[in-house]
């Protein structure tokens, strides 16, 4: 996006013109507060590789997710596996801070490998993120911080009893 060319506009106008921009487009977008930002690539910098447990028809698939500099990027835990950091990208996600002074926006935009998943599973991918890394949930907490500092006690299905129990409030809300 030019930003020179949208600075006459007022927040909610920027905001239409991503959301509608993105629309027919093989991506995902959103739109991120500085709080909801800054919470999220701060604990990024603390916990930059996280397992997210994408679900699948029969059970779930683990997606490694990483932060690297204002991006995110994700691949099938079986891909970095064999590949380790030449793993193929499933979702890379970018964010844009131009706008965060003088507008308090952060642009994001998801743009994942269509053989891999579909935007219904990078939309899930991205909200998974954001509650654990923009929220201040403590048993979320309590998942980064072994996961990054006692991996040998970390257990893969507490993340899917965390996102069981995420689908529950949902449903009950």
């Amino acid at each position: 996006m030019k930003v020179d060319m949208i600075q006459d506009k007022t927040r909610d106008e920027i905001i239409n013109i991503w959301k509608d921009y993105h629309k027919d487009k093989d991506c995902i977008c959103g739109i991120l507060a500085p709080e909801q930002f800054y919470k999220m690539f701060e604990r990024g910098k603390y916990y930059s590789t996280f397992l997210l447990p994408l679900p699948r028809k029969h059970g779930y698939e683990y997606i490694v997710s990483q932060f690297f500099g204002l991006e995110i990027h994700m691949t099938p835990l079986l891909w970095y596996q064999a590949h380790k950091e030449n793993a193929p990208e499933c979702l890379t996600i970018a964010h844009y801070t131009e706008l965060k002074d003088s507008k308090g926006i952060i642009l994001m935009r998801g743009e994942f490998d269509k053989k891999c998943i579909n935007v219904q599973e990078a939309q899930c991918l991205v909200n998974e993120l954001q509650l654990y890394y923009s929220t201040d949930n403590p048993k979320r907490l309590r998942l980064l911080e072994i996961f990054t500092n006692k991996p040998d006690e970390f257990k893969h299905m507490d993340l899917i009893a965390q996102l069981e129990t995420i689908q529950l409030e949902l449903e009950n809300n």
